[in-house]
């Protein structure tokens, strides 16, 4: 037996009842959502199918558009006044079993004026409704659902979405705290770098590594010398590795000039 009817009105946003139908079918299984048009075999009788489907559900919802209190039928007064309309039939009869009947307003639909009602429908106009609207189907979908798995235990022990949430955390790896594997020691051949100025491919364990200095720099063991190159603006720099446990000499000489007879 289904667990929830979608009742809607044929001329007043049947599009949205179907996609209300199908993404509740999707979510909770087609066998316990009642849709007319995809529930009722071919060949079994139309009434009988509506009459034994809102008897058993639990939840009704109530799809009202803009248009239906409006639509008229087939003597050109509004449906909703017939005794025989069967929109008006279903939402009575679950409201009369004491079911859970939900409005669903679409679109621009406002809450409905109890003085369109009949006698037996008034109570509709009191309930507190859910919306729908087409820009916001996903989440307003979403929202539904959740509603109807919180509200019908039995419903949302079958709630798909969330058995596969469910699924998606349990299979995520935990994730390990982090240890301390002490200081990292990078090694020549975990890098791929030719350094210019002649000193070639660096081989062994890496402490410090310089790039293109501009300044005085002491690398390793030993003295440090800065002299400026013999031709030039007594920029240039020389390198000697080191440790920085020696000490830094540097030496300036004045730039060579040319005579006039070396031209």
């Amino acid at each position: 037996m289904p667990d929830v009817f979608v009742n809607y009105r044929t001329g007043d946003e049947e599009s949205a009842a179907t996609m209300i139908a199908r993404e509740l079918a999707r979510r909770f299984g087609a066998e316990r959502i009642f849709f007319a048009s995809n529930s009722i075999q071919p060949g079994h009788r139309f009434p009988e199918e509506l009459v034994r489907a809102v008897e058993g559900c639990e939840a009704l919802l109530a799809v009202i558009g803009p248009r239906w209190a409006q639509v008229p039928g087939a003597d050109g007064r509004p449906a909703l006044a017939a005794d025989h309309d069967w929109t008006r039939r279903e939402i009575q009869t679950a409201l009369d079993r004491g079911a859970l009947v939900i409005p669903v307003l679409v679109g621009k639909a406002t809450r409905i004026d109890p003085a369109v009602l009949p006698e037996g429908l008034r109570e509709l106009a009191d309930r507190q409704y859910r919306r729908f609207d087409h820009r916001n189907a996903e989440s307003d979908l979403t929202a539904l659902g959740d509603d109807l798995a919180r509200l019908l235990p039995g419903l949302g022990a079958s709630d798909r979405d969330t058995r596969a949430e469910r699924e998606r955390t349990e299979a995520r790896p935990r994730r390990q705290p982090a240890q301390d594997a002490g200081p990292t020691r990078m090694r020549a051949r975990d890098v791929s770098q030719r350094v210019r100025g002649g000193i070639g491919n660096l081989v062994g364990d890496l402490d410090t590594f310089v790039n293109e200095p501009h300044g005085p720099v002491n690398t390793g063991r030993g003295h440090q010398y800065n002299a400026p190159h013999f031709e030039g603006d007594n920029t240039g720099v020389q390198f000697t590795a080191g440790d920085n446990s020696g000490t830094v000499h540097q030496r300036f000489e004045r730039e060579r000039r040319r005579s006039d007879d070396g031209r």
